[in-house]
Parts: C-alpha cells; structure tokens; sequence
C-alpha cells in the first residue's frame, strides 16, 4: 500500500512540476514553431494592429490630440483604463524595463543606491512640511477604516527625509548620500490629456541626496545634472536644460530637462549667443533680451522629462534630518532632490522622433531590435524558408547580445507588404525581409533599417556582420 501511495505521489509531483515549466512562445506551422522561438503571431496585441483598430474611449471622444497618444494607441502598446490611467502592454513594459535599465547605470555610475518607499504616505507627514494644504486638490487623499488621513506618493521628500531622521545622525563620512527609487506616482489632474504624456498615474525616478554643506551639495546637484545630460545624450534625444520655477516642491535652484516639441506645454526662452536658457515662468514678463548677454531670446515649447532642485535645509530642517561633524557637532544636512518622468520619456520620445504613421523608438529602448519576416505562404520563395530558419537560430549564437531581441513574423498568411507595414508602425529599428533574392545562387536577405531610412541586401554572413553593431542594454 505505502507504495502504491509513493507512485501516485510521484506522478502528482511531476505533473505539478510539468505545470510549473515556463510558457514558451512557439507556433506550429511553417516550420517555425520550434520551442524558444519569438513569433509575432503569439504576442498579446488586442486587435493584431488592424487598420480599424477600435481606439477606445479616447479615440470615439476624438482627443488624440497629439502623435504619440494616436501611435501608442493604435499600435497597441497602451489601453485606456480610466482617465489617465492606462495598461501598459507588453512591447510598452520591454521598453520601459530597458530605460529602468538606463537610469540604473547612469544613477550607480554617480554614487546612487536604489531603494522603494511605499506610496501610501501618512498626512502627518504632508501637515509636518505644509504641503499638505499647498498641494490642495493635487493630492490624491484617502482615508483608512481608523480616519487615518493619507495621500498617494506624487513625490517622497517628506518620507525619505523622515527616513534619514528616524535613524539617528549620521556620521560625516557616510555623505554625500544619494538615494532613489522608481516607482508609480499618483497626481490628480484636473484634465488628463496627451496619453502618457500628462497622466494620473505615472512611473517617475526620483533622487534624493544628503550633504555636508551648501557647496558639497550643489556639487552633488551638478554631478547629478551631468548624469541627466549622458542619459539623454545615449538615448539620442535632442534636449535642452533651463533655469526652472521651484514651486511647490521648493529650494533655492531648479532647473528643467525638455525636449523641444511643438506638442509641448512648457514655454522656453533660448538665447542663440550664449548657454543661456529659462522656463517662460522664471523670467520678467516683456523680457526678451537675455539676461547674461543681452542677445535676443527666442521663445519654443517643450515636452518637461527631467526636473532637479537644490532644496537646502528645507526639509531636513523641519524633520531634524541630521549628521554629526568631524568636531562630533550635529549638523543639519544639506539636500537635493532630481526626478525623471519614466513613461513620460517613453511617450516623448516617440512624440520627437516619430512619423505620423510610424513609431520610431530611442535605439536602446526598442521592445525588439530586429523583426525577422519570411516569405509569405505559397509563393515560390517559400522553398528558401529554411534558410529563414538558420538566419534566426544563427543570430542569437552570432550576436550575442542579441538573444531575446528578435522576432519571427510568422503570419505567413499574409503578404510581407503588410508584415512589413506592422512592422514599420510598432518601430522595430531593424526588419530582415526574405523576399525574391532569397532564391539567388547567393541568397541575399532585405535589410531595412527602420530608423535611417537605409535599405541593403545583405548574405546571411553578412546580415550577422551588419547586426553585430547593435547596442542593447
């Protein structure tokens, strides 16, 4: 008896165990349905990008009011939810994990250690600073099953200030201290708009630094700002920093990251003679000559991804945030705080660098880099698909970095006229079409690069050779 109880044991066991395998994407059929492999006919895109792709409650309101909400929609990178709120598929999340991946290495590269405050912050807090009566109906406000007074997080100076207090001063060594996290924030617009653009509910990367003194401190600030300058610089994102407004979030400097769009909210003064360059709110209403030197200012609009404040002792002050000296004298720290808009980079980035019909992606933020399209089923090149099949399983051993960036169009029951054409609107900066000189004595595969313009026929050798160039992150 014990065992016949043993073998049914063991076949539960490995049947629980079989369920736990990963889900891998493959199609059977065509040849391509090999285990392991990317095929688009297995992605998750509601409406497979048809041509009358129902938009959603945006799209029958007809408040796609600018490019990158109409492509994102349309393409099926983002569903509306609610009124700035939104799901974010999964070619949406590849690319937003990859710039997550980013900010990491430029935050690590200046000293940065990455942390998660919770979004659910006490009143307490908010009262303590007098933001909470400042930031009136900004605030998302809830109460729990106690009366306990909360908002959701648009911003942690006061919890990360209260962090740094709670335990004790710190020695003078331990600084400067640079702290960040990235996470969902909450702000209750009064008129969400744009998509991802101005939202209720957002990814952002937000820093927040512990000094010594004032100078150590605008030392930090501008080590930080160098880091915003390399991120932006290496997603190959035309920006510009201006002097910027504190407002409620406070201090005694500020400065803003914008991409120049007309889609832009943000108004900005730009002198053509020298470095100078200012939000529209920080200079004197009629100013239109530099302050710096007296050239003209020409005013543009911008798209705000990226905006950094020197705070001072505004709040470690007020929550005794505070270090002992080389003296062993307690000492209030000097602070800092630098957020970046995660999803609004994201929708920016396809705003600035976009057709009206086709997303084009910042290179390293690419869901794939590479969309493999083979002949279209019963046509004469369909004899050549296995040579289709040894493109793909080569690239990943050829091109080491890029394994996982690659996808099979396997709906070959379509023509590559409309292959190609998705292909195009999801932004994939590299398609590889096997189409009539795939029968050469030579075969040759079309290699379109999606975000130049650039089209070359290319050996399998050579596709390797051409691909090998590719930056990933």
């Amino acid at each position: 008896m014990m065992e016949m109880l043993l073998r049914q044991c063991s076949k539960e066991f490995l049947h629980f165990a079989a369920c736990l395998q990963p889900c891998r994407l493959q199609h059977c059929g065509q040849g391509h349905g090999r285990p392991g492999r990317l095929l688009v006919s297995r992605l998750f895109q509601p409406a497979n990008l048809r041509e009358d792709r129902e938009l959603g409650v945006e799209g029958r309101q007809g408040e796609l009011t600018c490019r990158s909400q109409r492509l994102m929609l349309r393409a099926g990178l983002i569903h509306p939810a609610s009124p700035g709120c939104y799901y974010y598929l999964p070619h949406t999340l590849r690319a937003m994990e990859k710039l997550v991946r980013v900010i990491d290495q430029e935050m690590r590269a200046i000293g940065g250690q990455k942390l998660n405050m919770p979004s659910l912050c006490t009143a307490d807090l908010w009262k303590r600073s007098e933001r909470w009566d400042l930031m009136g109906k900004e605030l998302f406000r809830l109460q729990d099953r106690h009366n306990g007074e909360y908002c959701l997080g648009p911003t942690h100076e006061e919890a990360v200030t209260e962090l740094i207090a709670s335990l004790g001063s710190l020695s003078y060594r331990q600084l400067p201290l640079l702290l960040y996290q990235i996470t969902r924030k909450f702000r209750d617009e009064p008129k969400p708009r744009f998509g991802l653009l101005r939202g209720r509910e957002f990814y952002m990367k937000d820093m927040y630094t512990f000094d010594v003194s004032e100078e150590a401190a605008r030392q930090t600030y501008d080590t930080v700002c160098q880091a915003y300058c390399h991120l932006f610089e290496r997603l190959g994102l035309s920006f510009v920093k201006v002097r910027a407004d504190t407002g409620s979030i406070g201090g005694k400097l500020s400065h803003e990251f914008q991409l120049p769009a007309d889609i832009g909210e943000d108004r900005l003064l730009i002198c053509a003679n020298c470095s100078f360059s200012a939000n529209v709110e920080t200079v004197q209403a009629g100013e239109a000559d530099c302050p710096v030197c007296r050239g003209k200012l020409t005013e543009t609009k911008g798209i705000e991804v990226g905006h950094t404040f020197y705070l001072g002792t505004k709040y470690s002050s007020i929550f005794s945030a505070s270090y002992n000296t080389p003296q062993n004298k307690p000492a209030v720290t000097e602070m800092g705080c630098f957020g970046l808009g995660v999803t609004r980079i994201l929708a920016a980035s396809i705003e600035v660098l976009s057709t009206e019909d086709s997303i084009r992606w910042p290179g390293l933020l690419a869901p794939y880099q590479v969309c493999i399209v083979p002949p279209k089923k019963g046509s004469k090149e369909e004899e050549a698909a296995g040579l289709v099949d040894a493109l793909y399983d080569g690239l990943g051993e050829a091109v080491p970095a890029l394994r996982g960036e690659v996808l099979l169009d396997d709906r070959t029951q379509l023509t590559i006229g409309k292959r190609l054409k998705d292909a195009s609107r999801l932004g994939y900066p590299y398609v590889v079409v096997a189409g009539r000189r795939i029968l050469e004595d030579q075969p040759h595969f079309e290699v379109c690069c999606q975000n130049t313009g650039e089209t070359v026929f290319l050996t399998r050798e050579g596709v390797f050779d051409f691909l090998s160039n590719v930056q990933t992150v």
